[in-house]
């Protein structure tokens, strides 16, 4: 099971939407924003690339493998390819995602 890198404010600074994106992006991942309102649920379901799952601000639980995992602003999730997972917003504030997919 992989687990949830938290932001690290001392070695990468104050966390942001740039410095997220420019730290996935040094990674080789192509990064998309998605803002999810509170209530999305996503069912289990699975990708065909590895893919990390960031977090900027909210809360996300993401259940894989059978473990539930609860992502907050500033951390970051692996999810290999063909993993099947779940994911939903937490609580009254929307998620802003960046998806990082390699090209």
């Amino acid at each position: 099971m992989t687990a949830i890198e938290h932001w690290d404010a001392a070695s990468d600074g104050p966390l942001s939407e740039s410095s997220l994106r420019r730290k996935l992006e040094a990674r080789g991942y192509v990064v998309t924003r998605y803002v999810y309102p509170p209530g999305t649920r996503f069912p289990p379901h699975k990708h065909d690339r590895d893919k990390l799952d960031a977090v900027l601000a909210g809360c996300f639980r993401i259940v894989m493998a059978d473990v539930a995992l609860t992502l907050e602003a500033g951390d970051c999730l692996y999810v290999p390819k063909g993993m099947m997972h779940s994911a939903e917003v937490l609580g009254d504030e929307a998620v802003i995602s960046l998806d990082a997919v390699k090209p």
